[in-house]
């Protein structure tokens, strides 16, 4: 099996430490941050990111991205930059309890994770989080370097462009889409075109900066 390196060591790593674990593909060689927060689910510290160029060399090729928290979506897209540099792949990561239904496309360093549903005919771009116990309804299209937080709910022909969140609980009402660069917080119905960039609340959605 392959070895992957775990980038971040926060809760969200933490996740994709377990994803893996279930999946059986990859052997963890660890994890990189600037903190050692010990021994993550067994996967050991192995410094900060300076070590990253000396593990590809040895032979470790793989990485999974474990920064997930909010507003991280540009901060992911440097990170990934950096370390693609380097010449690390990033492979897309799916939990075995997701149900991934047919005619659906998913980009590369993307990751679903345990619970989710994604429906027929949608599209999920590459280095999006689609997480736990989120739905995307059939036909959807979902950019690059977006993240469907925690039980959120895409209905059927949503269209969320590059570098939003989406918040838990969210519901985005079938056929509407979103700009890129938006944060929907937790909670918010969406129940008309977003078009344009913003921090949104409430039930209907409103924008407030």
């Amino acid at each position: 099996m392959e070895k992957i390196v775990i980038i971040g060591g926060g809760g969200h790593a933490k996740v994709i430490i377990s994803v893996l674990k279930k999946s059986g593909e990859y052997i963890i060689a660890g994890y990189v941050d600037k903190v050692n927060h010990g021994d993550i689910l067994d996967a050991k510290y192995l410094g900060s990111d300076e070590i990253l160029t000396d593990l590809y060399m040895g032979g470790t090729i793989t990485a999974a991205l474990g920064i997930g928290q909010v507003n991280t979506t540009r901060k992911r897209f440097e990170v990934v930059n950096e370390i693609k540099s380097i010449g690390f792949k990033f492979p897309k990561i799916i939990s075995k309890n997701a149900i991934i239904n047919e005619d659906v496309s998913i980009g590369d360093g993307t990751q679903i994770l345990d619970g989710v549903v994604i429906n027929s005919g949608s599209k999920i771009g590459s280095f999006t989080i689609i997480n736990t116990s989120s739905t995307v309804e059939h036909d959807c299209i979902v950019g690059d370097f977006c993240h469907i937080a925690t039980c959120a709910t895409l209905s059927g022909g949503v269209e969320i462009g590059d570098f939003s969140m989406i918040g838990s609980n969210a519901v985005i009402v079938q056929y509407k889409r979103i700009t890129s660069n938006c944060l929907i917080g937790s909670g918010c119905v969406v129940n008309k075109d977003i078009d344009k960039e913003g921090v949104y609340v409430g039930n209907p959605a409103r924008r407030i900066k």
